[in-house]
């Protein structure tokens, strides 16, 4: 039995949920509590970030992407990335993008409304601040501003770009509409990574604060469908089989990669390396005022190079097509020299360097 510390409304911890359910691995759900799992935490992992993963051995882990790899590769069976190499790295690309991209929006939507905003911090209020004296009201109140300061209007967000931000999202909404109305899952009729990878936007945000739910409802009732589906699926039963290729509706996907958020890990490159903790940056022509720099974002820029690197050559040569084709190839490689820490994310999953953004540091 696994114990996965988060929460039971939080991006990343959804998404390892649903990454235990395919591989049907028992776990045990422990809210954190904090101060103290924080604390736990930072001693176990070296970061106080959810999720985190106690193994039946006493062996901590963390950062969902690393863990998944991990898990991945402790199985003797079939699991969520393809065999074909081209497959692999859209897959690889996809879940780093569902990661770090549409955090933000995801962050947007549950704390800039107020529905939104008093859902999430009665709730966390009562779930992970429970332990701690105080009123619940105001424990709510310190969750509001602390979020919205952390990774809304204090990662970017203003007054201004609010509206193509949700355009954005809306725009996601009709590309996966058209995916799901399609096929059951990203790539055909089992699930991959890039499935487990937007289950973190999707599962415990997007279909569950109230704003962008009813948005879902709306406009994008396939995504819905696919966000229970992926929950009720289990790898074992799956008969399906991934397509052949890579599907032709995944090129507006890509699109957005390459004019969002591959410029976007261009932009923290130049911040880290100038040593800005607050950066400004215009990406697809919507301007960020004051987003917080990611040493870790420049680590996830340098994992996408070392799995296109890692792949056959003829693999190689079918990925750099594709990716230029959509403007990815060039923002991948724009930066030649990246700003890594000395060893930096080396020990993942046991250990981390560094949080996914920097606040509170």
């Amino acid at each position: 039995m696994l114990k996965l510390y988060g929460s039971n409304i939080s991006y990343f911890t959804g998404k390892m949920e649903n990454y235990f359910r395919l591989r049907e691995m028992p776990y045990e759900l422990q809210s954190m509590c904090y101060p103290q799992d924080g604390k736990l935490l930072e001693r176990e992992v070296g970061v106080s970030q959810m999720p985190a993963v106690q193994l039946d051995d006493g062996r901590w882990l963390t950062d969902s992407t690393k863990m998944i790899e991990w898990f991945e590769a402790q199985q003797d069976t079939p699991g969520v990335l393809p065999a074909d190499p081209v497959q692999a790295f859209l897959c690889l690309l996809l879940e780093d993008w569902a990661d770090e991209w549409w955090w933000r929006p995801a962050m947007h939507y549950r704390w800039h409304y107020a529905e939104g905003a008093r859902f999430a911090s009665y709730h966390l209020a009562d779930e992970v601040l429970g332990g701690m004296q105080g009123p619940q009201w105001l424990k709510a109140l310190v969750l509001r501003r602390r979020q919205r300061g952390g990774y809304t209007t204090g990662d970017g967000i203003t007054a201004e770009n609010v509206a193509a931000i949700e355009a954005d999202v809306a725009n996601l909404l009709g590309h996966l509409q058209g995916i799901f109305s399609a096929r059951p899952f990203l790539l055909g009729d089992r699930p991959s990574l890039a499935d487990v990878g937007f289950s973190g936007p999707f599962f415990r945000h997007f279909a569950l604060d109230p704003v962008p739910l009813e948005l879902i409802r709306q406009r994008a009732p396939a995504v819905l469908e696919w966000v229970a589906r992926l929950w009720n699926t289990r790898l074992a039963d799956c008969q399906g089989q991934w397509l052949e290729g890579v599907p032709e509706d995944f090129g507006p996907l890509l699109d957005m990669i390459g004019r969002s958020y591959l410029p976007y890990l261009c932009a923290n490159v130049d911040a880290v390396n100038e040593g800005k903790t607050r950066f400004d940056a215009e990406i697809d022509g919507v301007v960020f005022k004051q987003a917080r720099y990611s040493h870790y974002r420049v680590w996830c820029l340098q994992q996408l190079r070392d799995h296109f690197n890692a792949m056959p050559t003829g693999a190689q040569t079918s990925v750099q097509l594709l990716l230029e084709r959509h403007g990815c190839w060039e923002p991948l490689w724009r930066k030649q020299e990246l700003p890594l820490l000395p060893g930096q994310e080396s020990e993942l999953p046991f250990r981390a360097q560094t949080k996914m953004v920097g606040v509170n540091e």
